[in-house]
Parts: structure tokens; sequence; C-alpha cells
């Protein structure tokens, strides 16, 4: 999309440090994101902000059609929505999903900015480490004998790749990532800062005096795409690999077990933990604290919601939606939640049957 010449006069304040952007029409957004302008085309928004941020002068987007007191109290615009009414009478964009557009909007007009390629004299790169063209090294940095880095990657500040390891094309490790000896990862993936891929696993055998550690030889392998957030671990195997299937999104502070399997497009939410050789089919979702114990299967496109919990060896079928624990369907965790709601005056009427049947036994 090309940006605008022409600019608007800023009737609010953006707050301190945020970015500023070149101006854009309507129709330019409907260009870029396959939607239909209602409204005045040559439109000029100079910015793309949440409803409550947005100032006279920007573009912001209406997630569902229940959000009418939001847009009404909104100072947006314009809107990027699903349907015209959801506009309130604004001028708008139309698309089929407005998040959706939301986010190719904002990779378009707040593109991530990449550091320039060469390696920092600050940084530790041993020379037998073979590097891609392109490849950027910041300081502090550490690649270790024999490790690969691919074309067009970014070692960020502090960053640690062990010996060995292979890293592939157009990847962004941020500071203080590491990828451990031998392990891999595939082309255009991310790690957030002090993410961590090749941690030993959590093996250990009581030897009848202490915890004697099982070595762990395997290693950690992420496919194309994959992105792992801040201070998640991924440990190696204990023989083999632990594999992270193409696609798959990983939040903060998750813990993937040794030797487990997760295919491809899953979702792994904030402090979610899966136990070692636990197998995950594809498009699997597993919600904020989800707890996976070892050697469970999970089907494709299963869900597991928030707090849930899978007991050691359990079998979650294909697109089954599970909840509570230990975990079962959803509707029975919701029909087992409403009786548990209910227990306090179930409990005082158990009570007074007690009382009045205890009052017939004296007479």
């Amino acid at each position: 999309m090309k940006s605008s010449q022409a600019t608007t006069r800023r009737r609010g304040r953006r707050p301190a440090g945020s970015r500023r952007e070149r101006s854009f029409t309507l129709a330019e957004v409907a260009a870029a994101v396959g939607g239909s302008v209602v409204g005045d085309p040559g439109q000029v928004v100079a910015g793309v902000e949440s409803l409550d941020r947005a100032t006279p002068a920007d573009l912001s987007w209406v997630a569902d059609s229940g959000r009418a007191r939001d847009v009404s109290a909104s100072r947006a615009a314009a809107l990027l929505v699903a349907s015209p009414a959801d506009a309130c009478g604004r001028p708008c964009v139309v698309v089929a999903n407005p998040t959706l557009a939301m986010a190719i909007l904002l990779a378009i007009v707040r593109p991530e900015r990449r550091p320039s390629p060469g390696i920092s004299r600050r940084a530790h790169v041993h020379r037998s480490a073979r590097m891609g063209s392109g490849v950027c090294v910041q300081a502090g940095a550490t690649i270790e004998a024999g490790a690969t880095i691919g074309a067009g990657t970014i070692i960020g500040a502090g960053a640690f790749v062990g010996e060995g390891a292979e890293i592939g094309r157009d990847c962004r490790l941020y500071p203080l990532a590491a990828v451990m000896e031998r392990c891999r990862v595939g082309a255009r993936c991310v790690l957030h800062p002090g993410a961590v891929i090749g941690a030993d696993g959590f093996g250990y055998i009581w030897d009848g005096e202490r915890h004697r550690k099982i070595p762990q030889v395997g290693i950690a392998r992420l496919e194309d795409d994959v992105e792992v957030g801040a201070n998640a671990a991924i440990d190696r195997a204990t023989f083999g690999e632990t594999v992270i299937g193409r696609g798959t999104k990983i939040d903060n502070l998750v813990q993937v077990g040794h030797n487990v399997q997760v295919g491809e497009l899953s979702l792994l939410c904030g402090q979610a933990g899966i136990a070692g050789s636990s197998k995950l089919g594809r498009r699997v979702t597993l919600a904020g604290q989800v707890g996976v114990s070892d050697h469970v299967e999970i089907g494709d496109g299963a869900i597991v919601t928030g707090q849930g919990g899978i007991v050691r060896g359990g079998r979650i079928p294909a697109g089954a939606v599970v909840s509570g624990m230990p975990a079962a369907p959803h509707r029975d965790f919701l029909r087992r939640a409403a009786w548990i709601a209910r227990l306090p005056e179930l409990a005082h009427r158990v009570e007074q049957l007690e009382r009045r049947a205890e009052g017939r036994q004296e007479d």
C-alpha cells in the first residue's frame, strides 16, 4: 500500500514514545486488505489504533458486532468492520475479518525494524561456524564451533548458538535466546528473549541413595515458521528428537518436555506445560496454564481450555474440547461446575431433611 502525501491535523496527542506513521487513504487501506470502502475513498487517516486510544485522525477496527458502545465512545475517524452497521454511521472499510485486516495493515504501516547485516566486533563467533549472507550478529552473542546460521538471520545481543547447532534462514533470535548444541531451528523462526531450545530433559532415576541423572543425548528440532515466546523452554530428547511442528506458536513461560511431539500449526498458551513423550496432533490448542502429563496423546484440532489437566497416558480424541482436572468434555465440565456451585444449597437442604428425620424418630 502506497502512503498518501496528504496529511491531517491532529486533534489529540499521542502518548510519549509512540510511533508516527505516514498518512494513507481509505482506498489504499481497502486495496491492502481486500475490502470495500463505505464513505469517501479519499479520506485520509494517519495511524492505526485501538478503539479506546484512537484520535480523530486514526483508523481502528471492530472485532465483533457486540462492541457498539465502544464504537460510539471511540474518537476514531474510520473503522475496519465486518458489516457497515458495525461502524455506527462512520466511514469504514468492510472486510470479512476486521482483526485479520488490522494485522495485515499493521505489518505494512509499522514494519519490523531490522538491524543492518554484519558481525559485531564484540560478538564471539568461532572460526569454524558457517554464516550465510546478510547475517547479523549483535554484541555479546556467542556462536560456537561448527554451528550453521542461515542467510538473513539475526542473532541478538547476548544470544547463544551451541556447537553444531543449525539455524535456518531469515530467523530472529532476540537477546539472551539460546539454541543449545546440535539442536536445529528451521527457516523464519522467532525466539523471543530468554527462550531456550535444547536444555536437558528432566530425566532422573533413583539408585537407592540419590536421584541419578539420565544423560539426555537427543536434540530439539523446530520446523519452519515456529515462534517461541519469552522464557519458554523446549527440552532436548533423551534419545532422538523433541519436535515442534511447522507454524506452531508458543507463548511465554511454556514448558515442553523431552521427546514431546507437537504437530504443525498448534497454539501453546502461557504457562502451559507438557511432560515427556506426549504427542500433540495438528492445530491443537492448549490454553493458559494447561498441564499435560507424560505419554499423553491429543488428537488433531483438539482444544484444552484454561487450567485443564490431562492425566498420565490420557487420550483426547481429534476435535474434542475438554476442560477441568482431570479433563472431561467441556459440556460435562460445565454441568459439573453447575452442580458444584449448588453444593452449599444442597448441603443446607440435606441438613434440614436430617433434622426432620431426627424429629420424627424422637416422636
